[in-house]
């Protein structure tokens, strides 16, 4: 008896110490069986409590009046599947009649509560089919990507979902996106990890930093074309306009519209072009947007006319020329000036890390998710890196990037710099890559050159 009481405290300890140094592996060793344990239990009191029930069909009441037996008791939706994760439980249920998806959203919060999980979210799969997903520790707090996720063309892992799911950034669903956020935020830790994902792929990748290139010229092995300044920033996004002419005459001279061609093989987009044939996509990554449409001269202001103009030319036209656009930036608004909000209208995919103010979040959100602009300047200070996702059909998520230091990002980039490709009309644009001092002295020289 002794034994077991010292092996039980044991364990006990373990599992204590384990929940509150390491979550993770606290779930999967105990949580996982206690919490699925928990659901089965409470399950049908849980949704009587809830409101999750519908009264017995008339038939039952009928037979059960006749042969004297007790009411049938209210029927909750009924369990097809109970899978757990390696963050949570993901429950399949099968809705009864008169029964909604809203009904299971709206009873979020209580669900939480009654299994003693720590957040709960739902999705309708298909008509009658709802997929609620219970995590079991904050999985935003120490962000831990699967060792495995799913690998398809323009389509990579950048961040953890707060139901413990992967968040992917996909250029052929979404192909542009606007990535707003306060200083020290967390912002460039997400582009850091969107170009490490986008590294190993056959993609051009396009840098605009007017930051002198702090943020992107370190990556500078990896990227095509890059411009540190709104001149050359103009002159680039002026090229990418040409290389998107070019891609649709190529397409159009490759339609294969004869009547001998069966439908499905007529060309609309580089996609729709044989391997052979089809031009590198394009990944276009602008830091800080604001020093593009900021001027104070009127000099600076044709140039800003310029480059505003060209951003929304390929917004609006580069996804069939396989041309995809990344904003960044603190504030995005018609403060900036005309042609802004056009541009942000074609922006579809969000997102928002913490902001400073409200109107910021209603440049993000206000005009596809409402609901997200106040969880978006909730986001607390000390959670860098926690932003609320969104896009054009109105559903948003709390997700996180997991940390990744420039140190790494450029390891990674230097080793798949062979994938980069050389772009005939980028070509003047192309990074200059060497040794730190290298660099130094050829910043140092070229005024004097000039």
């Amino acid at each position: 008896m002794t034994a077991f009481t010292v092996a039980l405290v044991l364990v006990v300890a373990a599992a204590g110490l384990l929940r509150w140094r390491r979550p993770a592996w606290y779930w999967l060793a105990f949580g996982v069986t206690l919490a699925a344990l928990r659901v089965l239990v409470r399950y049908r009191s849980v949704m009587d409590a809830c409101g999750l029930t519908v009264p017995p069909a008339r038939w039952r009441l009928a037979l059960a009046r006749t042969t004297n037996r007790p009411i049938p008791e209210p029927r909750p939706p009924r369990i097809r599947r109970l899978r757990p994760t390696r963050t949570g439980l993901v429950l399949r249920l099968k809705l009864r009649p008169g029964q909604d998806v809203f009904d299971i959203a709206a009873a979020s919060d209580r669900l939480r509560h009654s299994f003693s999980m720590f957040g709960v979210t739902s999705r309708e799969v298909r008509s009658g089919v709802v997929e609620v997903r219970m995590t079991g520790y904050d999985v935003l707090k120490r962000v831990q990507m699967p060792a495995e996720t799913e690998t398809r063309a323009m389509r990579v892992p950048v961040a953890l979902r707060e139901d413990g799911s992967v968040h992917y950034r996909d250029y052929r669903a979404i192909p542009h996106a606007l990535t707003l956020g306060a200083t020290e935020s967390g912002k460039s830790v997400y582009q850091r990890n969107l170009v490490a994902g986008l590294a190993p792929l056959d993609v051009a990748l396009v840098g605009i930093d007017c930051k002198q290139g702090v943020e992107l010229f370190p990556l500078a092995r990896r990227f095509s074309a890059l411009a540190d300044s709104p001149d050359t920033a103009a002159e680039l996004l002026d090229a990418l306009v040409a290389r998107m002419a070019d891609v649709y005459r190529l397409i159009r001279t490759q339609q294969r519209i004869t009547v001998d061609v069966p439908d499905a093989e007529i060309a609309a987009d580089i996609w729709d072009l044989p391997d052979e044939l089809r031009p590198t996509p394009v990944v276009v990554l602008v830091d800080e947007v604001a020093e593009l449409a900021l001027y104070a001269t009127k000099e600076e202001e044709r140039r800003r006319d310029r480059i505003i103009t060209a951003l929304v030319r390929l917004a609006q036209l580069g996804r069939a020329a396989g041309i995809y656009l990344e904003i960044c930036g603190q504030r995005f608004g018609s403060e900036l000036g005309k042609g802004i909000t056009m541009l942000r209208a074609q922006l579809t995919g969000r997102t928002a890390h913490r902001l400073n103010d409200e109107t910021s979040a209603n440049m993000a959100f206000g005009d596809i998710a409402p609901d997200a602009v106040l969880a978006a300047i909730q986001i607390p200070a000390e959670l860098r890196g926690l932003a609320i996702a969104g896009d054009a059909s109105g559903g948003w998520h709390r997700i996180r990037a997991p940390h990744t230091s420039l140190r790494q990002a450029v390891n990674l980039c230097n080793r798949y710099a062979d994938r980069t490709p050389d772009l005939p009309e980028l070509a003047p644009f192309r990074p200059t890559t060497g040794t730190s001092t290298e660099l130094v002295l050829s910043a140092k020289a070229s005024p004097a050159t000039a």
